[in-house]
């Protein structure tokens, strides 16, 4: 079968996937560090790139290459690279295309960690300029003659805002810079944004790919060429993930379909609640039909996600809100079965100076709700019980 021509469902089951020697229905773990060549002159031609093997799961793994298959395959990218953490994979991903003296293009509101990456890139003689990318043409004067590459998270973490890949990338392009777009919260199954012009996509596989909060794991996915040039960052660096976290996100992506529309259900109907409530300020979730980027939302995304923001009235009621929750996890992580909530300011985004972070509009009232696979009634409830318990 034509696996290329195949719906998503059966792609993310099946792509990547080889038969075995011993029969095994799915993907063994290979849980070894070196591999044993036939003979000298085996190792010879394939430690000298002559031909293909397997060396040092640093460098390859056959539990890993079917991950890297797979994920390429449902992002409609030539080839894959899996890395411990999704850090782990962006970090390889620009050291793989910028050097000291060039410069970058950075959206604003980025995941604190990532937002930090950039800071540290200026240690290295790195220039980063940090815009707000849902205006195009704050991208297009953001351009210098040394702009190698643009970056941003659509929708970003944790506002929810949404950039326009297409855009952005004809912008790039023009002017012979590349775009990296982290396609964590919506996934290749209500976003593909290499079919919109990227370069490259990033993932944290922690989050909806493995979908279980059990592993870490990070993805990049492009043509062949960076690929290649980003192993071997990796291979130096040493970001290579371990096989058995590969088996597991393997595990994981199997379900993404169904799981994402459960999540994209469950969002829609938690934040219409949100909306109706009294405690509630703004609701921003890009699937309400009163989202200013909503015609942007169906545009390059066939799903809105599971993921929402929103402030609360009163500041003083964030800590009462989140404290009363009974179902609701307080955690950092998103894209899990079970529903996670957490306060940017004081948690994932806590590294973004304060000025910056209001400006940006990470506010002290903004919390993040990663909507689980529950029955949305209980989350809905939980939610009520404990906005009940504000003001």
């Amino acid at each position: 079968m034509n696996l290329k021509k195949a719906g998503f469902s059966t792609r993310a089951i099946h792509a990547g996937e080889r038969t075995e020697e011993t029969g095994s229905v799915t993907t063994p773990i290979f849980q070894t560090a070196p591999f044993e060549f036939k003979n000298a002159a085996h190792a010879a031609r394939v430690m000298g790139g002559k031909e293909k093997g397997y060396i040092y799961s640093r460098g390859l793994n056959p539990t890993t290459e079917v991950l890297e298959e797979k994920i390429a395959n449902l992002e409609y990218g030539e080839a894959a690279l899996a890395q411990t953490t999704g850090m782990a994979a962006i970090s390889a991903a620009v050291f793989s295309k910028i050097k000291a003296n060039d410069h970058v293009i950075a959206d604003e509101v980025l995941y604190g960690n990532t937002y930090d990456l950039f800071v540290d890139l200026k240690n290295f003689g790195v220039n980063v300029s940090f815009i707000d990318t849902t205006y195009p043409e704050n991208v297009e004067n953001a351009f210098m003659k040394n702009t190698k590459l643009v970056f941003f998270e659509t929708p970003a973490n944790p506002t929810m805002k949404l950039t326009d890949i297409h855009a952005v990338s004809d912008i790039a392009h023009d002017r012979n810079a590349e775009v990296f777009v982290d396609n964590t919260f919506m996934t290749p199954y209500f976003q593909q944004p290499l079919l919109h012009s990227a370069d490259v996509v990033v993932h944290s596989a922690t989050k909806y790919l493995n979908g279980h909060g059990d592993t870490l794991g990070g993805l990049i996915i492009s043509n062949s060429e960076f690929i290649k040039k980003a192993r071997h960052t990796s291979k130096n660096v040493g970001g290579a993930i371990s096989p058995f976290n590969s088996w597991l996100i393997l595990r994981g992506m199997k379900t993404l379909p169904i799981r994402m529309d459960r999540h994209n259900e469950n969002a829609m109907a938690v934040a219409k609640f949100l909306k109706m409530n009294e405690r509630i300020d703004k609701v921003i979730y890009p699937g309400l039909a009163d989202n200013p980027q909503y015609d942007l939302a169906r545009k390059q995304m066939s799903g809105f996600g599971g993921m929402i923001a929103f402030t609360l009235k009163e500041k003083a009621d964030v800590s009462v809100f989140l404290d009363s929750l009974k179902l609701c996890t307080l955690a950092v992580s998103l894209g899990e079965t079970a529903t996670l909530i957490q306060h940017p300011a004081t948690m994932t985004h806590a590294v973004v100076p304060k000025e910056e972070r209001i400006r940006y509009g990470i506010t002290d009232e903004l919390i993040r709700l990663s909507v689980g696979i529950e029955d949305v009634s209980d989350i809905i409830g939980d939610l009520e019980q404990a906005l009940d318990k504000t003001g």
